[in-house]
């Protein structure tokens, strides 16, 4: 654990978590038109970690100021430890300080809301409400502050970050002016309009249509760092180039969804019959990300938009970032492999068995509860959940993922690969529990291993772990059953019960993650492409 003045040993202890590696693109198939909005694309990818800052903390612009001031090799440190998690608080350590003259933990509110208001003092507030105003203060593009007589009041994004969102709705102009790609323009445009209007509605259906050499994604979007209602999106963005051979592969995932909702392990009576159209498969490798898409552990992988509205029209949207699986599988999963697994296990590992459960995951978002009605309400497992939605989410992405290919397989669809799925899972399940119960996925994953280790399906024998091939099958299958049926009954007081029960790390694990201290348990990213084109301004 950190110190709240953590010495320059234990800051390089704690960084050395994160493997350095470089991530380069091969952008010379672009345009020279698209090259000169790639650069512009860039310039306003950076500007979205001056907007996150401040919605991790208040006070986290003036504090990166002063750290900048130190030259010594502990203000270096100490700089460096803050930016790899964007504020004071270590996203591997349960969200403690390391810096002193800061609190002890990151709020649970983070910037979204007073740092003085309870979870009480918003429910009552809100219960006052009209109902337009209710959904403006519960909804994702809200920032929460206090009006002149000490009370609460709903401050739009596009007024709370006005001075960052009017200089990247100006680069997204100048990009889609460069630009020859229609879909590209569209969404550049609409984004653009979105950042000042905070109506975000028509720039997440062209960001669903958006189908160019460039693949971006720019905006609030998440709301893990909303720790007491989940409501609100943190800014984040991501600049890629698209994979066309491996996307055209992966095509034939998207034909079989509606095919994988109709036998998901629920009541038939949860089920979506149509789910809308294909939900658009996007391979890329990245160039940069910023935000909420560069702290701490990295995103290898996202599904979006997260508006109800247009996931129920359009679907989502699967954006897999190959580069980066690439590295976390070769600096981090290979190396877990070898001190967790039994011998045999090791033996069946494969990228491509982890690349496509990242797949399989992603898509598993798309498909299962989306919509529900409780006590005569419209409502939604997100909301109903609540806090607790992300890790149960993030879980039944998962083991719905298994499902999904367990059935792919027994249809003929994917040469069967079973054993080195399982195992390559299991392997990886470390890799996520390291990221600490704090966050959605360990947490989730968390659940899942506890889960699995019970009904015997992952065994713990002699100091390693292997899979029990004869059990796999049918524990995945009975936990998809349970975590699809949390979403879609709202059943928060399940949900509850479940975190509380699984969402531990049993001594088992506890002994096992010990063996592996010394291996990173991310990777750090040097965006070296990114700095190329469009070189960072001291």
């Amino acid at each position: 654990m950190p110190a709240a003045d953590a010495t320059l040993p234990q800051l390089q202890q704690m960084t050395s978590r994160f493997a350095p590696v470089e991530l380069k693109v091969d952008t010379s198939k672009l345009t020279p038109q698209d090259q000169q909005a790639l650069k512009a694309l860039i310039h306003a990818a950076r500007l979205i970690d001056t907007i996150f800052l401040r919605q991790v903390w208040a006070g986290n612009r003036t504090l990166m100021s002063n750290l900048k001031l130190d030259s010594s090799p502990l203000g270096q440190a100490r700089y460096d430890y803050f930016w790899l998690n964007k504020g004071p608080w270590s996203d591997l350590d349960e969200h403690k300080a390391f810096l002193p003259g800061v609190p002890a933990r990151k709020p649970l509110g983070a910037g979204f809301y007073p740092e003085n208001m309870t979870k009480a003092d918003f429910e009552k507030w809100v219960a006052k409400l009209s109902p337009k105003d209710r959904e403006g203060a519960e909804g994702f593009f809200t920032v929460i502050g206090r009006d002149g007589a000490g009370g609460l009041r709903a401050i739009p994004y596009s007024d709370a970050y006005k001075e960052e969102l009017q200089a990247c709705a100006r680069l997204l102009r100048d990009a889609a002016k460069l630009t020859s790609n229609a879909s590209l323009r569209r969404f550049l445009e609409s984004r653009a309009k979105a950042f000042l209007t905070n109506d975000y509605y028509e720039s997440d259906v062209a960001w669903m249509d958006l189908d160019a050499p460039i693949d971006i994604t720019i905006g609030p979007y998440e709301t893990y760092n909303d720790e007491i209602f989940g409501y609100k999106a943190g800014f984040e963005a991501y600049v890629n180039i698209r994979d066309d051979a491996e996307t055209a592969k992966l095509r034939f995932f998207g034909d079989h969804m509606q095919e994988v909702e109709n036998i998901l392990p629920m009541q038939p009576k949860y089920r979506n019959p149509k789910i809308g159209a294909l939900a658009p498969i996007r391979v890329v490798n990245q160039i940069i990300a910023t935000g909420d898409g560069d702290h701490g552990v990295k995103t290898a992988a996202y599904n979006l938009p997260n508006d109800e509205r247009v996931v129920r029209e359009k679907g989502t949207k699967r954006v897999m970032l190959r580069n980066v699986q690439e590295a976390k599988f070769k600096a981090n999963l290979l190396p877990i492999s070898k001190l967790v697994l039994a011998p045999e296990a090791v033996a069946n590992l494969s990228f491509e068995s982890f690349f496509t459960h990242i797949l399989a995951h992603e898509m598993s978002h798309g498909i299962g509860p989306n919509k529900l009605t409780v006590e005569g309400r419209e409502t939604s497992p997100r909301q109903e959940l609540k806090e607790l939605y992300s890790a149960i989410e993030e879980a039944k992405a998962d083991v719905t993922g298994l499902f999904m290919l367990q059935h792919f397989y027994n249809k003929g669809y994917l040469e069967h690969d079973e054993i080195r799925l399982y195992n390559t899972f299991l392997a990886s399940s470390f890799r996520t529990l390291r990221f600490g119960l704090h966050e959605a996925h360990g947490k989730g994953m968390a659940i899942q291993f506890n889960y699995l280790q019970q009904k015997g399906a992952f065994v713990y024998r002699n100091g390693t772990w292997s899979v029990d091939q004869t059990k796999i099958r049918q524990a995945v299958a009975d936990l998809a059953h349970e975590l699809l049926t949390l979403e879609a009954t709202g059943d928060y007081a399940g949900a509850r019960k479940m975190l509380d029960t699984l969402g531990v790390i049993n001594p088992d694990v506890a002994a096992t993650l010990k063996k592996v201290d010394s291996i990173p348990v991310d990777i750090l990213p040097t965006f070296v492409t990114a700095n190329q084109l469009s070189p960072v301004l001291p």
